[in-house]
């Protein structure tokens, strides 16, 4: 098998565009779909502000007989699988069961479904409680319902480390194609825009107060006041690129290298592990830092946090280096979804030629990095670093690229 791992399918859910071909159209405009929360009444609490996803209905994607046993989360999850797969051209069913696997990522699980069993305990009893509790609410549950739905009975698992998990997902996914798996479902949905789950986003500290969707989440500038929540992500087909290329797969770049670390505790005077994680991540690829056309930025709107990845970006790439993108500013932050759904827009850069914007973000000149704000670049991209953090100190980099014709 080739050591080589490439993408074949993208089935994408994002709060500003359902679909990839929605999404992407939608990014490359700067249109936004941060607004404020209809999910539930927000106005009893700080943050009022998300990214939903519009338009989706899961009765229109999925069997009835799948509605009561899972979450929204799953929901959207096991839709997007569909149209990454319908994207790959791949039939499940005519391929070998043991040599297809599933590796997500979650942030939360299944909160939504896990309020309405808890107000079934708290308020009728025990007895109301619905048996699908067991594992709706579970954070493996992504990978569980896709690989029954497809038939996938190969390497499976699921990856926890907040909003680096996607990244992790897509990086294990890799390992177990080149052990020799053919075919691997990847990526992160995550969807927790309900009152508890609320009530843990806001646990963190790190959510924006402001009222203004125009101002609310501004990584790099100096009105950064925290984070705007969303639901969503992408699931993305891996696949050996030799398997891929016998079966006439199109491909919309490889998976070209990994790097992960862990930052030291707090107060130690250690540097956070963000750059390093970069750097591991480029050797694996076999590339320099001139080599990276694009980086998609993690994007905490976090003081602190904004001046440690500008500092890394700065150390590795120097000053105004290399074009920097944030496009979660028009979807809000998705936690284990936002990782791969920016790898999705880096592949389609890398397709199309042109860099996304960050929008309503005025640059502070405190960060000497090179911010695609206000309009899409036109860039020949043919290689991108996609950076993500989970609180808690996961630090984690994947560098894609094109592949040849």
């Amino acid at each position: 098998m080739s050591a080589s791992v490439v993408v074949t399918g993208l089935g994408v859910a994002s709060p500003n565009g359902l679909g990839t071909r929605d999404y992407w159209a939608a990014t490359r405009d700067g249109r936004s779909g941060i607004g404020r929360v209809t999910r539930f009444d927000p106005s009893r609490y700080p943050a009022r502000l998300a990214g939903e996803i519009p338009g989706f209905v899961a009765e229109d994607h999925l069997p009835s007989r799948l509605i009561p046993q899972t979450d929204r989360m799953t929901r959207i999850a096991l839709a997007a699988a569909d149209w990454a797969l319908a994207d790959a051209d791949v039939r499940p069913g005519e391929r070998d069961a043991f040599d297809m696997g599933v590796v997500t990522a979650s942030a939360s699980g299944g909160f939504e479904f896990g309020q309405g069993e808890l107000r079934k305990l708290w308020g009728r009893g025990s007895q109301y409680v619905s048996a699908y509790q067991s594992f709706a609410w579970f954070y493996a549950v992504n990978s569980g319902q896709i690989s029954i739905r497809h038939g996938m009975k190969g390497p499976s698992g699921v990856v926890v480390s907040d909003q680096a998990g996607g990244l992790d997902a897509v990086a294990q996914a890799r390992r177990q194609i080149r052990k020799g798996t053919r075919l691997v479902v990847s990526g992160a949905v995550d969807a927790s825009i309900c009152p508890w789950g609320w009530v843990a986003q806001l646990a963190g500290g790190r959510l924006s107060t402001s009222d203004d969707p125009t101002r609310a989440y501004l990584p790099f500038d100096r009105a950064a006041r925290g984070h705007v929540p969303g639901e969503g992500g992408a699931i993305l087909i891996l696949e050996d690129a030799e398997a891929a290329r016998a079966r006439g797969a199109r491909s919309y770049g490889e998976i070209a290298g990994y790097g992960a670390t862990f930052d030291p505790r707090p107060g130690s005077g250690r540097e956070p592990g963000l750059r390093r994680a970069a750097e591991l991540a480029l050797a694996d690829a076999g590339v320099d830092p001139g080599d990276i056309d694009v980086v998609f930025a993690d994007a905490a709107a976090d003081p602190a946090l904004d001046a440690a990845e500008a500092d890394a970006l700065t150390t590795l790439f120097g000053p105004r280096g290399v074009p920097v993108t944030a496009p979660k500013t028009m979807t809000g932050r998705l936690y284990s979804g936002a990782a791969p759904l920016d790898l999705a827009a880096a592949f389609l850069a890398i397709r199309d030629g042109i860099v996304p914007p960050t929008v309503h973000v005025e640059p502070s000149p405190a960060y000497d990095i090179d911010l695609v704000v206000g309009r899409p670049r036109p860039l020949a991209v043919r290689t991108a670093l996609v950076l993500a953090r989970g609180q808690g100190g996961f630090n984690s980099a994947v560098v894609v690229r094109a592949t040849e014709p």
